[in-house]
């Protein structure tokens, strides 16, 4: 089944194995895309939702309440005990303002471009083939 995103269509990864395979390899790059990865899959958020969290939108709660920034409404998920658990492991060290992923460059967040960037760069080294994306982890 594809998801249509924009013009673009993106394929879902369901295959626990190539997810598996995912998580090492970005484990292995960077901590923080691992963790995009993960609280991607585990939220269903959209790209843009996800990029604008900060630590305490995420930390010591049972619920995410996300303001959606594609409709403005109010969405609230419950967190799996596994997403919980990395939020607690990843947000250890930070401070309840900082922005939950950081662009490498500065203060800002992570663009929607180079989250595809690392989604999309992970799944071919991982040879997971068909459109890759953002949208990807949603599915």
């Amino acid at each position: 089944m594809e998801e249509k995103q924009g013009q673009n269509t993106v394929d879902p990864i369901r295959d626990p194995e190539q997810i598996r395979a995912m998580k090492e390899y970005l484990l292995h790059q960077s901590y923080r895309d691992y963790f995009l990865f993960t609280f991607g899959i585990n939220s269903g958020l959209r790209i843009s939702d996800i990029v604008s969290l900060r630590v305490m939108d995420v930390r010591n709660t049972d619920h995410l309440r996300v303001k959606k920034k594609k409709t403005g409404k109010i969405r609230k998920i419950r967190m799996t005990g596994t997403l919980k658990q990395e939020i607690e492991k990843y947000t250890r060290q930070m401070a309840d303002s900082d922005i939950l992923f950081p662009s490498r460059k500065g203060k800002c967040t992570i663009g929607r471009e180079n989250a595809w960037r690392v989604v999309n760069g992970a799944a071919r080294a991982c040879s997971i083939t068909g459109a890759i994306g953002t949208h990807t982890m949603r599915n």
